[in-house]
């Protein structure tokens, strides 16, 4: 009777060792998904601002078609995807096309001038900051997800209900990653 007794206690132990288990894990998913919102609210931010920001410099910019066009293009394909990784590509690409387009308005003095031009530009570099303190959350919490995920006992629990690692939202392009030369 007692080795009954036992054998209960063990059990009822391992259930609520894997209700606690199973508990951090859905806890620490919606942190990841909270994390993921956070990034999207900052990049819709960023795209709405856009339209405004290529509107401004166009006037000034005729013959930077180019420029104006990649940004657009890029602004476009990030608002369909929803993969993390393949999002962060994009974003990527479409940071560095928003640093060129920047970096072009300095050849045009009048546009640096504008009071338009240097609120959207504040803006934007606000923005920026954001998503960068959202990118920072998100990857903590992509990481506590999956160190969990991976762990014993954790991983047990884990592949019992399907839960998988997540990917973290980074920056793919090596140029992004550099740092910069200042010179004097």
């Amino acid at each position: 009777m007692i080795l009954f007794y036992i054998l209960l206690a063990v059990i009822v132990i391992l259930a609520f060792w894997a209700v606690a288990i199973y508990n951090s894990l859905v806890r620490n998913r919606n942190m990841v998904k909270e994390g993921w919102s956070g990034i999207e609210v900052q990049l819709k931010r960023r795209a709405d601002l856009i339209p405004n920001l290529i509107e401004t410099v166009k006037g000034y910019m005729g013959h930077e078609r180019g420029v104006l066009e990649k940004v657009t293009e890029l602004r476009a394909q990030s608002e369909k995807i929803a993969e993390v990784g393949e999002k962060g590509r994009v974003e990527g690409m479409l940071g560095a096309a928003l640093g060129k387009l920047i970096a072009v308005a300095e050849n045009y003095p009048d546009l640096k001038a504008s009071k338009n031009f240097q609120d959207l530009q504040a803006q934007l570099a606000a923005i920026e900051e954001q998503i960068q303190m959202a990118r920072r959350y998100y990857n903590g919490t992509a990481r506590d997800f999956n160190i969990a995920v991976e762990s014993f006992p954790g991983n047990i629990v884990a592949g019992m209900f399907r839960f998988i690692t997540v990917e973290y939202f980074e920056i793919e392009e090596a140029a992004d990653r550099a740092v910069p030369q200042v010179k004097f």
